[in-house]
């Protein structure tokens, strides 16, 4: 068995990947555990792709291998596709079911991709599917979707839920702190229930 648990946060700019691994990497201090972590993005550009590694109890360096991560939390269909090289076969996956289509397949004329076959190109994992965008209005703010999804995932994640709802309220700005904390109940509810519709 390895030492770390390996989670991979992918989105597109503007989703807040980097506040998700930032909670993670609050829940893991708050435990007094290791954590190593790296963000690769291009940030500057919303739309492009963003990747956060967070490696629980991680002793050594902070890329996560390809093949080898122990879950993948998903902002966006496309990227879990992107991604999806970075788990084992039958590695479990949080992905939210959503859907941002590349200019560029516009530009090219290329076929549209949906939602049904971006999951059947998965379908060798454990797969989760959520609609983050519907329980975060329902806690109160659009903008909420990605503690939905740490919640969603939340039951997969080595941590205890009480501490990673007290890294929520302590990463994210003090007007949404109740806002964020029902977005991440919300998500942790449907993701301890049924896997993908």
């Amino acid at each position: 068995m390895k030492p770390s648990f390996d989670i991979l946060i992918v989105g597109i700019g503007g989703q807040g990947t980097v506040l998700a691994s930032n909670v993670l990497g609050e829940a893991c201090i708050i435990e007094n555990r290791t954590v190593r972590s790296a963000e690769t993005h291009g940030m500057a550009q919303r739309g492009g792709s963003v990747e956060s590694h967070i490696r629980i109890d991680g002793k050594f360096g902070s890329l996560i291998v390809p093949g080898t991560a122990d879950l993948l939390i998903a902002f966006d269909l496309l990227e879990a596709l992107r991604y999806r090289h970075y788990l084992p076969a039958g590695g479990k996956l949080v992905v939210n079911r959503h859907l941002v289509v590349p200019t560029s397949v516009y530009q090219q004329d290329l076929d549209v991709p949906d939602e049904e076959s971006i999951l059947a190109a998965l379908s060798d994992l454990d797969v989760t599917c959520i609609d983050a965008a519907n329980l975060a209005e329902e806690a109160g703010s659009i903008l909420s979707q990605n503690i939905v999804m740490l919640g969603a995932a939340s039951t997969d994640i080595p941590l205890r839920p009480e501490t990673l709802e007290e890294a929520v309220r302590r990463c994210v700005p003090k007007k949404t702190v109740e806002v964020n904390a029902r977005a991440f109940q919300l998500g942790r509810e449907k993701g301890a229930g049924t896997p993908s519709e």
